[in-house]
């Protein structure tokens, strides 16, 4: 039958741990196809504290390469940053010209290590295009609360109740990563299907190397869909995924730590 196929679009991370590959590399270690439109750039300037640069690709550049990869058929696909509304309404065109089913919406809004939306009305054409579109989304607290636009979230009660709002945006399923941002001693994720919440829990780790965890967790599910899974079982495997990833993260300057994409297939008892 063939590897299922699957794209990403999304920014290229020039340090490699973030963005279009680290999708690449997760589609690769879950063993599906992986194609990839480059929506920005990124740069880090190592001059000034590793500080983001985003270069935005022109729309009329990006179409041409999902022309390309549209036509040779896709399994599933997953959105990462975005670089101008142009875009989004070029992703949400193409989505409902391709009938794509299967669609991972990782509503990327700012860089790690930056802490301000990097456009904002970049995150109203998401809530209003892309989220009707999205089979799951992935947001972290911070994404989860701009685009339900409840506020900061500091608790399960908080998640549950964003993620009833992003679900009447449109969306079929969400999960909300909680991460590192909640006060409690597991990391904790929020699963919603519009029906039922489910809570997934880990152990914390205490680790600043986990550059590229969110991208990471998008992609997983994102090839768990096209292999047939269900939202639910790729949702666990992306957690379980993401989970070893970070656990075995590591050092790359004195500025950033990215996770190891090759953990969950290199260590995992379930896949030796």
């Amino acid at each position: 039958m063939g590897l299922k196929k699957t794209f990403t679009l999304a920014g290229s991370d020039s340090s490699g741990g973030a963005g279009l590959q680290a999708d690449l590399k997760t589609f690769q270690e879950l063993g599906v196809y992986g194609m990839s439109a480059i929506t920005s750039i990124v740069a880090m300037d190592p001059k000034n504290g590793w500080h983001h640069h985003v270069f935005p690709i022109d729309v009329n550049i990006v179409e041409p390469q999902l022309e390309t990869i549209l036509s040779v058929g896709i399994d599933a696909m997953k959105t990462g940053m975005l670089g101008s509304v142009d875009i989004i309404e070029l992703a949400a065109r193409k989505i409902d010209e391709y009938h794509l089913d299967k669609v991972v919406i990782d509503p990327v809004m700012v860089c790690k290590g930056e802490d301000e939306v990097l456009q904002p009305e970049n995150t109203d054409a998401m809530r209003e295009l892309l989220l009707p579109r999205a089979t799951i989304t992935t947001p972290n607290l911070f994404e989860a609360w701009q685009l339900a636009q409840t506020g900061p979230i500091k608790t399960v009660e908080d998640m549950k109740a964003a993620a009833v709002k992003i679900h009447e945006l449109g969306a079929k399923n969400v999960v909300i990563k909680g991460g590192r941002g909640l006060d409690t001693d597991q990391a904790i994720d929020l699963f919603y299907d519009g029906e039922d919440f489910e809570i997934l829990e880990s152990k914390k780790i205490k680790t600043t190397y986990n550059h590229g965890a969110g991208c990471t967790f998008a992609a997983a599910i994102t090839a768990e869909l096209a292999k047939g899974n269900t939202v639910s079982d790729a949702v666990k495997v992306a957690k379980e995924f993401v989970h070893m990833a970070i656990e075995h993260g590591f050092k790359l300057n004195e500025y950033v730590g990215p996770v190891m994409h090759g953990a969950y297939t290199r260590f995992s008892h379930a896949n030796s």
